[in-house]
């Protein structure tokens, strides 16, 4: 009776502690990003915007169109998305990138001999806060070759977007040089 009441402390003292060392496992696991939290920057931002008016041009070759829209969270969504896909914070791409900082100048490029799509992510502060993101992505093979240039510009005033930038050049061997521009501006209230 005595040995199945220690053998019986024995596993249950084996079960907690082994509970406990997976609560370590779990704290350790939770690290903070090697890169600016692109993506989650895009998110953040694009809850601020629910239902703001954008005056929104887009030139498609030499083609422009002027629109004013209101936008809610889903359509900011698809608008920002080039954004949100240049995360680099993926295990895949830790040793890609060289990191340089400066006063107000957070830059991460793509190593010389890297093959990532997101050429650099540039992020300006000012006063501590974020101003602009910036960002390059390139893609090019013996068919196909696209670049986008894409930016977002924050009102340091109102933390809020006030106006961004989205820039694609895309050339399929054969066919000519495909072209858009969009540029939009938070209508202010």
């Amino acid at each position: 009776m005595k040995q199945t009441k220690s053998f019986s402390f024995g596993i249950i003292f084996l079960a907690v502690f082994g509970l406990f060392s997976c609560v370590g496992e779990i704290s350790t696991a939770i690290e903070e990003d090697p890169y600016f939290d692109l993506k989650g920057f895009v998110e953040e931002n694009i809850q601020k915007l629910d239902s703001v008016e954008v005056t929104k041009v887009s030139q498609i070759q030499e083609e422009e169109n002027e629109v004013s829209v209101v936008y809610s969270i889903q359509d900011w969504e698809e608008e920002f998305s080039v954004f949100k896909e240049a995360d680099i914070n993926k295990a895949s791409m830790l040793q890609s990138y060289k990191t340089s900082i400066s006063d107000d100048l957070l830059t991460h490029e793509a190593l010389p001999k890297s093959k990532e799509k997101v050429k650099y992510i540039k992020v300006t502060y000012e006063n501590d806060a974020v101003s602009s993101v910036s960002i390059k992505i390139a893609d090019d093979n013996l068919f196909y070759s696209t670049t986008t240039l894409a930016s977002i510009y924050i009102d340091t005033s109102t933390k809020l977007i006030d106006r961004y930038s989205i820039e694609t050049s895309q050339k399929i061997w054969f066919l000519d040089e495909n072209d858009m521009k969009i540029k939009g501006t938070i209508v202010p209230n």
